[in-house]
């Protein structure tokens, strides 16, 4: 099975996203880029290069929808007429903005997110929401955990690997234990657990770092030889990765406490303290947000942090 990275420039801090191509019938792409003139251009050169076009292209498969991954989606299946979407049932940056909803508005406003700060960063991402065409129902085909993608000479298998979203997704090559893991697994980044409404109960919150640990371990399960993140260079040395990002977990989980005061704290003004420089920056602002609740919520989860409502908004305090 040949595997293609394909390195796509993206607007955002991040850099350039890699998109793969799978050089077999039926011919596929995991991830595409953000729909913008640069990595459109980029991706059809890229591809030409290797004897490829859009309309060529019969499979579009998503890591996850953040705009950087799933926006070319719709461009590169209209033109090539028959390309079949696939993304896990659990996503939805493909069909509205990530701050668009409610129920975000409600997540955000129980965190202690004033209404100004909440409207400042949902007009931020209802412009980034512009660098993806939202999808309609019926218009993809959700993944499943194990499922198979079937290739000319072997397989993919999927694997649910929630935490960065609550529907993110790799891909084994269980012959050669490669995988291709989108942003759940990054050489220089460690992933943020970005706050999501759960998948079943949109009144509740999507617990991201515990279920990202479990995904890691999940991982881990294959002893993966080569992995492929959305971002940098492929990792050939996942064991110091998986340790490298426990051991930053465990670090941020034991700061965060240690800032817990008697009185308690809600998720914003412990991100104020956690991230003083990036919580005035655009969206930097709402990745600080998401890791303090995530943390707050996974040391809540392990008993080392108890957590009430007061006026409507969630407070923490020590045991």
């Amino acid at each position: 099975m040949k595997i293609i990275p394909l390195s796509v420039p993206t607007p955002f801090y991040v850099g350039d996203v890699n998109v793969y191509l799978i050089k077999e019938d039926p011919l596929t792409l995991i991830d595409v880029g953000p729909k913008t003139a640069e990595a459109s251009a980029v991706l059809r050169q890229k591809l030409k290069e290797n004897g490829v076009n859009f309309a060529d292209i019969r499979r579009i498969v998503l890591t996850h929808a953040h705009e950087d991954h799933c926006g070319l989606a719709k461009q590169v299946r209209d033109e090539a007429k028959s390309a079949e979407i696939f993304v896990h049932g659990w996503e939805t940056g493909h069909l509205f903005g990530r701050l668009a909803r409610e129920e975000h508005h409600k997540l955000m406003l129980r965190a202690g997110v004033p209404d100004v700060v909440f409207e400042e960063m949902q007009s931020i991402y209802g412009e980034i929401s512009l660098l993806t065409d939202a999808l309609s129902d019926g218009e993809f085909t959700a993944l499943h955990d194990e499922q198979d993608l079937e290739f000319e000479s072997g397989f993919l298998k999927v694997l649910h690997t929630p935490g960065h979203t609550p529907g993110s997704c790799s891909f084994v090559r269980e012959a050669n234990r490669t995988l291709i893991c989108g942003d759940c697994v990054l050489k220089r980044i460690t992933p943020n657990p970005i706050v999501s409404p759960d998948p079943f109960d949109t009144e509740k919150r999507f617990k991201s770092l515990a279920e990202y640990l479990v995904s890691l371990a999940k991982i881990r399960s294959y002893s993966p030889t080569l992995v492929y993140g959305g971002h940098g260079e492929p990792i050939v040395d996942f064991e110091e990765i998986f340790n490298r990002y426990i051991r930053a977990i465990d670090e941020r989980q034991r700061n965060v406490i240690s800032l817990v005061t008697k009185e308690g704290i809600n998720a914003f003004d412990l991100a104020q303290k956690l991230f003083p420089k990036a919580i005035e920056k655009d969206v930097h602002r709402f990745l600080a947000i998401s890791e303090a609740i995530a943390h707050l919520d996974y040391a809540e989860t392990e008993r080392k942090l108890a957590v009430e409502f007061k006026n409507g908004v969630e407070v923490y305090r020590k045991l």
